[in-house]
């Protein structure tokens, strides 16, 4: 690698092992005189005291490597993919400023692509967010879907019925801009502005029940090391809109509320983990240019190491 060295990214499914490969390449790079950055690709990561349900990688366990774009925000605050993409674009430049190499890893498809493809993003407007938040409580995720569908039908299909947060968002750039949400959307360009190496995990077909029991232990694991005592320690009612709807923090705050049972909560949880991992799939399925590995291999720093480094 040299003054030019590539974005190096690590993404893939829930539970696929990104965070210990990642780690795993930037020792391997230091062995050979290069210093390495980890920026962080998690939507949910960006909030502090987020810990348990992010599965966020506690500082003692980051290897004295450097990591940006975790525990930049408070939980009340609201965090957009606009945001995300200029933060986390200035964190790449600095890195490369100090000769390092930055390392962009996560699992959050539209914070990476905001990266690495020239993606604008339509502007936002609190009163319209604000109103459509209180409609969305007031009348349910589904109620909100159907209007979209009558106002944007290809919006409305390409987006689950139980994501409030994003159809609130989709009303609201049709609302500001006066045009479809299908119409403004970004979409992904193979026009790239620096060279980039994507390393996308999975694992194999014939193992993905067996992933899908891994999260369900995951998911277990976090409730009983304290998720619903973190959230109360958050305070629910602090929790902005985004924070708030995290998979296993929405779930949480329905226990504290009273409004189901921890065992619900947990069943809730992974159900809603294993629809994500599917969307991810989906979503990282779409980088043509990217090498994908199974996470299983027992050579896999070193075929991703062939891949970055060729």
């Amino acid at each position: 690698m040299s003054s030019a060295d590539p974005l190096i990214v690590v993404a893939g499914p829930t539970g696929t092992g990104k965070s210990g490969l990642s780690l795993d390449l930037a020792e391997l790079l230091a062995s050979r005189g290069r210093t390495v950055e980890i920026v962080g690709a998690d939507a949910m990561q960006l909030y502090r005291g987020m810990d348990i349900g992010t599965a966020k990688l506690p500082p003692a366990e980051r290897r004295g490597i450097a990591h940006h774009l975790i525990d930049t925000l408070d939980p009340s605050e609201i965090s957009t993919v606009a945001d995300y993409q200029a933060a986390a674009r200035a964190a790449i430049a600095d890195i490369r400023s100090r000769g390092s190499i930055p390392l962009l890893v996560g699992g959050s498809g539209l914070y990476i692509s905001s990266v690495t493809q020239p993606l604008d993003f339509p502007g936002t407007d609190a009163a319209v967010r604000l109103r459509l938040e209180a409609e969305l409580a007031e009348l349910g995720s589904a109620a909100l879907w159907t209007r979209l569908r009558d106002t944007d039908r290809p919006a409305a299909l390409a987006i689950d019925a139980a994501n409030g947060r994003r159809i609130v968002r989709a009303l609201e750039v049709i609302e500001i801009t006066g045009r479809p949400y299908s119409a403004v959307l970004p979409q992904e360009s193979r026009e790239q502005a620096e060279p980039i190496r994507t390393v996308v995990l999975d694992v194999p077909v014939d193992q993905r029940e067996a992933l899908k029991a891994t999260l369900a232990a995951r998911v277990e694991r976090m409730f009983a090391d304290g998720l619903i005592a973190e959230v109360e320690s958050l305070g629910p009612k602090a929790l902005g809109t985004t924070a708030r709807r995290a998979i296993g923090y929405a779930q949480a705050v329905s226990v504290l509320e009273g409004r189901s049972s921890v065992d619900e909560a947990i069943a809730e949880t992974v159900q809603l983990t294993v629809r994500y991992v599917r969307r991810q799939r989906s979503w990282f399925g779409r980088y043509r240019d990217a090498h994908r590995l199974d996470s299983q291999r027992s050579d896999l720093v070193a075929a991703a190491d062939a891949f970055i480094s060729a």
